[in-house]
C-alpha cells in the first residue's frame, strides 16, 4: 500500500519528463508550430465572407462597364452618325480645296505682299524726305525683302498646288474612304465586345468560387 502511494506521488514528475523528451525530439518544434497555425487559419465561413465582400465590391464596376459598352456599341453602329462624319469631312475638304485653289485666298497672299513691296520701292525712288544715302539704304532693304518674298511665294505656290492635288484625290475617293471609316467603327465595336467578354468571364470565375463556398465541406 505504501509503495502504491509513492508511485502515485511521483507520477506527475514522470509525465513531465516524458513531455520534455518528446518536445526535444527532431520535428517536434515544427509540429507544435503547425498546431498553432491551425488554430489561426481562417475558417470556411470567414473565407466565404471575404469572397462575398469582394464580389459585392466588383458588381457596381461591372454594371458600369456593361452600360458603357452598350453605349459604345450604339455609337459605333449608328449609321446616321457615320454618314454625318463623312459629310463633315466632305465639307471640310471642299472648304480647304477652295482656299488653296489657283484663284483662292492662299494664292493671293504672295501677290499682295509683293505688290506692297513694289509700291514701297516706287515711292522711295521719288521720296525727297531722306538723304541720298538713307534712301539708298532703305531701297536696299526693301529689295532684299522683295527677293525673299518672291522665294517664299514660290514655295507657298508649290505647297499649295501639291496640297490641292491631294485634296482632289481625296474627293474622288470619298465613297471608299466612307467605307473605311465604317470598318474602323466596326473594329471599335469588336474591341468593346472582346473587352466586356473578358470582364464577364472574370466575374463568372469569381462568382463560381463564391457559390462553391456555399456548400458545406464534403457535400
Amino acid at each position: 500500500m505504501k509503495m502504491l502511494q509513492i508511485v502515485c506521488a511521483r507520477l506527475p514528475l514522470v509525465m513531465a519528463a516524458m513531455l520534455a523528451a518528446a518536445l526535444a525530439l527532431p520535428g517536434s518544434s515544427a509540429r507544435a508550430e503547425d498546431a498553432g497555425n491551425a488554430g489561426n487559419a481562417a475558417s470556411p465561413v470567414d473565407e466565404f465572407s471575404k469572397q462575398l465582400e469582394d464580389f459585392q465590391k466588383s458588381v457596381p464596376d461591372l454594371n458600369r462597364r456593361i452600360q458603357d459598352s452598350a453605349a459604345s456599341i450604339d455609337r459605333t453602329t449608328d449609321v446616321a452618325k457615320a454618314r454625318a462624319e463623312i459629310d463633315e469631312l466632305r465639307a471640310e475638304v471642299s472648304a480647304l480645296l477652295g482656299a488653296v485653289a489657283d484663284n483662292g485666298p492662299v494664292s493671293q497672299l504672295g501677290v499682295k505682299a509683293l505688290a506692297h513691296i513694289n509700291d514701297k520701292l516706287r515711292e522711295l525712288q521719288q521720296d525727297t524726305r531722306f538723304k541720298p544715302e538713307e534712301r539708298q539704304y532703305l531701297i536696299g532693304q526693301w529689295q532684299q525683302l522683295q527677293e525673299q518674298t518672291e522665294a517664299a511665294t514660290k514655295e507657298l505656290d508649290d505647297a499649295r498646288g501639291q496640297f490641292a492635288g491631294l485634296l482632289q484625290t481625296l474627293q474622288q475617293n470619298e465613297d471608299f474612304i466612307g467605307e473605311l471609316l465604317e470598318i474602323r467603327q466596326a473594329e471599335r465595336a469588336l474591341e468593346v465586345i472582346r473587352s466586356l467578354s473578358h470582364d464577364i468571364r472574370d466575374a463568372s470565375n469569381q462568382l463560381n468560387k463564391l457559390i462553391g463556398g456555399i456548400k458545406p465541406p464534403g457535400a
